[in-house]
């Protein structure tokens, strides 16, 4: 009986031993992800996002007004070159998304351009009016010209971001 007692008492102390050593390696992850991003907004982890084409396939079953919790993964192709208050994200060669942040609660930092990102919020389809249209050019830096070749309202893949991860220099 005693060495029944000293064997059950080794097996717990091993199987204690390796969830711990789980555990620190489950946080050491974490950690390696935090250093590969900045955060913005709401904290949120990379797992389970989406690609920008899985994205733009679920868009394309949207009408206006629809609207879905989704977490993708692009690189952002413009940010707003006055305060980071939107950026735009390809979602293949032809199409990209708005992203909006969440209460304008937060911005990108404006040299963000080029830089990978994993956005967390809703994704919804929307009409564009010609003055926002306009004012995002302004916003972009666009010259007069191409401003005021801007005529027509756009249906448009809009995101309104909670969370941002974008992969740290």
């Amino acid at each position: 009986m005693k060495y029944f007692a000293q064997f059950c008492l080794v097996v717990f102390l091993v199987f204690t031993a390796c969830k711990q050593e789980k555990k620190e390696e489950e946080k050491d992850k974490k950690n390696e992800v935090i250093k590969q991003y900045d955060t913005f907004g709401a904290k949120i982890s990379s797992d389970n996002a989406i690609t920008s084409t899985a994205l733009l396939a679920k868009f394309e079953t949207m009408k206006v007004g629809d609207t879905i919790d989704v977490k993708f993964v692009s690189n952002i192709k413009e940010v707003c070159s006055k305060k980071g208050c939107w950026m735009k994200l390809p979602l293949n060669k032809e199409t990209e998304t708005m992203v909006r942040f969440k209460d304008y609660g937060f911005f990108m930092p404006l040299d963000s351009k080029g830089r990978e990102a994993i956005v967390n919020g809703k994704a919804f389809i929307k009409q564009t009016s010609v003055k926002e249209l306009q004012h995002y050019a302004e916003d972009a830096g666009k010259s007069k010209d191409e401003i005021e070749k801007i005529t027509e309202p756009k249906k448009e893949f809009a995101f309104e971001a909670d969370g941002v991860l974008i992969k740290a220099e």
